[in-house]
């Protein structure tokens, strides 16, 4: 696959050169198997010869990561639910069950943020965008994450391509290696934060259990009478009892 991007963008320049990215990444958002981090490396191998401007180049690989993704996001709004639960149609090859409740978990444990971490996962990249269509989430919140995300990965990868453009496959080595790296940060952040929910879960569920201290007497609150020797009569009840004639009586008695 590299080396078909290479003679792809390797002669083109100009406008074309634009184009060709452009659509390159426009392609990958709708989940076609081609590799959006190599194509912004040949991207930036391109500004490095002088087919192109650096700066062209990062803006057009931001601009072609959005179109992108926010076409597969828009695709899920369109289809909704039922794509990825039945393996028909065309983006059923692309968001199979499988990939679909992978990600619907991934969306459980992150939230929305997950639409950001996606940007470094590929191969769930075009599921994540589509069934965050499908799950309703809104627009603005969509490309504000992917957007993130896309500022940091797109200028990156190209200037990796500018900068050790006479050393292409030394600079692919390179994002290959990050990208390891990133994987590992990821899932060594996701599983700290399992754990961290489930122990928040499990203190909470340990509070609703505990009693609660009134500081009143447990026969009280139980409605049941205290055993042992009854309490000697209050002296307001002797003061009444000697008020209402009640002693008089039982003298005469």
């Amino acid at each position: 696959m590299q080396e078909f991007l290479t003679s792809l963008l390797g002669s083109t320049q100009g406008i074309l050169a634009y184009a060709t990215v452009f659509g390159i990444l426009v392609a990958c958002g709708l989940g076609v198997p081609l590799p959006e981090d190599i194509s912004l490396i040949l991207g930036g191998f391109l500004a490095h010869k002088g087919a192109a401007s650096l700066s062209g180049m990062m803006a057009i690989g931001f601009a072609g990561i959005l179109v992108g993704d926010s076409l597969i996001f828009l695709a899920g709004r369109r289809l909704g639910s039922q794509v990825g639960r039945s393996p028909t149609g065309f983006f059923a090859r692309i968001v199979t069950p499988e990939k679909r409740a992978k990600v619907e978990g991934l969306f459980g444990l992150h939230g929305q943020k997950i639409v950001m971490i996606a940007r470094f996962l590929p191969g769930v990249r075009a599921v994540t965008y589509f069934t965050a269509g499908s799950a309703g989430m809104s627009y603005g919140r969509f490309i504000f994450w992917d957007g993130l995300a896309a500022l940091l990965s797109a200028p990156f990868f190209v200037w990796l391509g500018f900068h050790f453009g006479d050393k292409l496959d030394y600079a692919i080595e390179r994002m290959k290696e990050g990208q390891l790296v990133v994987f590992g940060m990821l899932a060594v952040g996701g599983l700290a934060a399992f754990l961290w929910r489930k122990r928040v879960v499990a203190q909470r569920g340990a509070t609703l259990k505990s009693p609660v201290n009134t500081g009143l007497p447990t026969h009280l609150l139980s409605g049941v009478a205290s055993e042992g020797p009854s309490a000697a009569p209050s002296p307001v009840f002797e003061m009444a009892e000697k008020a209402s004639g009640t002693e008089g009586l039982r003298i005469r008695e």
